[in-house]
């Protein structure tokens, strides 16, 4: 709790401010090493690159005083775990630990984490991409280090695939005071010839159960804007999986929800406003994934965000019999992906084209209603004139930078009033805001502010009316 003073004006702001500090539930190697070394100062750590084993994997480490980063350059470039205050986020696979296979056209070995891929995917022609531990999926990339010091970040280089025309690259970025994480991928045609192709980034979430590995984890969701002018005629589309599935929905604030259940399905959305959401209701962590809508220029089958979650399949046969499988490797492994789609990139030869994606680690509640430039909101802000005339504002929210909390209040006219600061704010600590301040004047509206470190305004968490009466 703190109490904030103005004595200049002779009139007293009262502030009630609380921060729940939760614990994550899972303690991963990974996670318990950067539980050990997040310092807890304000002194802001340089960001560091350095090589480390990882479950037998030769790896590299990014990381600052908020996160680190395991990358596996030789298993297809990809992004293998996260980690952020205790908590592991992404799926690893225990049963290829350590191992590389080489690159094959016939077969799909599964590592986990995050990686590129190609769209349109099939067997038709040449113009859809077959998959599988393909040189792009599993190919070596050359590693190199980009700076080490107050940012740092690493860029991975493909190999060229002459069956798709096409090599990728990427750099992944960290700075030294946020948790922040910078992905900018390329896509370049090493071809003769044109190739038209959608990347895409591919981003598999673990969701088994963190008390128990043999079961799933059933407070795990995924999240995305819908489009309210949407080509799909349920504003999503059911690639695959049961079309009358319970875990997908559209709510009633426009935002399509999946739950996860442990069932293979793929779900379409056509999202323009540039952002999903994966949150774990039960460890009580989120991840927001930015990525820019580029209106006008084709996606693959009109979607620019899709969800999978992987499971038993149901199929039917062509004798009509239904049969569900979790195919000859035994069960299928607990996780959910989360897919961002680049537009259909027509490119002439040595052309290229840029994915740009930007993830924020929080925490999160077991309710979950939106993401704005400065952080995410789990309980929905109040604004309310109390008949002592103090103004109580209550909400709660996980931020993506450390810094403090203003309040901006604005009267009838759409004047601000004055801002008032209302206490500090850090992304490893949920935000539960509980106050009473006697603003200037009448206000009739409040927009609650993330100030970063540096006094930067990082946007508004919520912006609401400010109404009368007492609070409930």
């Amino acid at each position: 709790m703190a109490e904030q003073s103005r004595g200049a004006s002779g009139q007293i702001a009262g502030a009630l401010f609380a921060m729940v500090v939760l614990l994550g539930a899972s303690q991963t190697p990974l996670a318990a090493a950067q539980t050990a070394s997040q310092a807890k100062s304000v002194v802001k750590a340089e960001c560091r690159v350095e090589s480390v084993d990882y479950q037998g994997w030769q790896a590299q480490r990014i990381s600052n005083r908020w996160i680190q980063l395991i990358v596996l350059p030789q298993n297809g470039g990809r992004l293998l775990q996260v980690g952020f205050d205790g908590h592991a986020y992404l799926f690893v696979n225990p049963k290829l630990a350590g191992n590389y296979i080489p690159p094959s056209q016939d077969e799909w070995f599964n590592y986990g984490g995050d990686k590129l891929w190609l769209l349109p995917e099939g067997e038709d022609d040449e113009q859809h991409w077959r998959g599988n531990s393909d040189l792009l999926d599993d190919g070596p990339y050359n590693f190199r280090k980009l700076s080490d010091g107050p940012g740092c970040g690493i860029e991975l280089t493909g190999p060229l695939d002459a069956h798709t025309g096409i090599q990728f690259s990427r750099t992944i970025r960290l700075d030294p005071d946020s948790p922040h994480i910078a992905f900018r991928a390329s896509m370049r045609n090493i071809s003769g010839h044109v190739v038209e192709w959608s990347m895409q980034s591919v981003s598999q979430y673990d969701t088994g159960d963190g008390g128990d590995p043999s079961r799933s984890n059933r407070e795990f969701w995924g999240f995305t804007p819908t489009n309210r002018s949407s080509g799909y005629l349920n504003r999503y589309h059911v690639r695959f999986g049961p079309a009358e599935n319970p875990a997908a929905a559209v709510r009633d604030d426009g935002l399509f929800s999946v739950h996860y259940a442990h069932l293979a399905a793929e779900l379409w959305v056509d999202a323009t406003d540039g952002w999903l959401a994966v949150v774990d209701g039960s460890s009580r962590y989120a991840m927001v994934e930015r990525f820019q809508y580029e209106k006008g220029k084709p996606y693959p089958g009109n979607a620019s965000v899709i969800f999978w979650t992987n499971g038993p399949e149901l199929r039917l046969s062509s004798d009509g019999v239904a049969t569900v499988t979790d195919g000859s490797k035994g069960v299928s492994p607990f996780y959910m992906e989360a897919e961002i789609n680049s537009p259909m990139c027509h490119l002439r030869p040595r052309e290229a084209c840029q994915l740009e994606t930007d993830w924020f680690p929080t925490r999160a509640d077991s309710e979950f209603h939106g993401v704005t430039d400065a952080g995410i909101v789990t309980k929905p802000m109040l604004g309310v004139l109390l008949e002592n005339g103090k103004v109580r504002l209550s909400g709660s929210f996980g931020v993506f930078f450390p810094g403090r909390l203003v309040a901006h209040f604005y009267n009838e006219h759409g004047s601000m009033t004055e801002s008032l600061p209302l206490g500090a704010a850090t992304p490893t600590n949920l935000v539960v805001l509980d106050t009473e301040i006697v603003p200037r004047g009448k206000p009739t509206r409040v927009s609650l502010h993330l100030e970063d470190q540096d006094g930067l305004d990082r946007g508004t968490l919520q912006e609401v009316p400010i109404r009368t009466g007492e609070v409930r």
